[in-house]
């Protein structure tokens, strides 16, 4: 089935983002064989077609973001030599 888009493509988007992103982040569109263009109307189509974003956005709770400073400070930070231990102390 082939998809013919009879919509004149006639908006400019305009955005900042850090150039180490997007650098990354257009290795992985063209493995994928995209465009930025394609990305960014695939990804604009799926907001529409959604009504929303395609995707869920939660902001952290109290105790994420407790646990976040906790191991940004590196404290309470469990490490393990071996997976075994790892899996010992989950109880696996």
């Amino acid at each position: 089935m082939i998809y013919i888009d009879s919509m004149a493509k006639d908006a400019i988007i305009n955005a900042r983002v850090e150039s180490k992103l997007k650098k990354e982040v257009e290795k992985i569109f063209n493995k994928l064989g995209l465009s930025a263009t394609e990305a960014i109307t695939l990804f604009y189509k799926q907001v529409d077609l959604n009504k929303g974003l395609p995707f869920e956005v939660k902001i952290p709770n109290k105790i994420t973001i407790d646990t976040f400073k906790k191991t940004d400070s590196n404290k309470e930070v469990k490490t393990f030599q071996k997976k075994e231990d790892l899996y010992k102390e989950l109880g696996i």
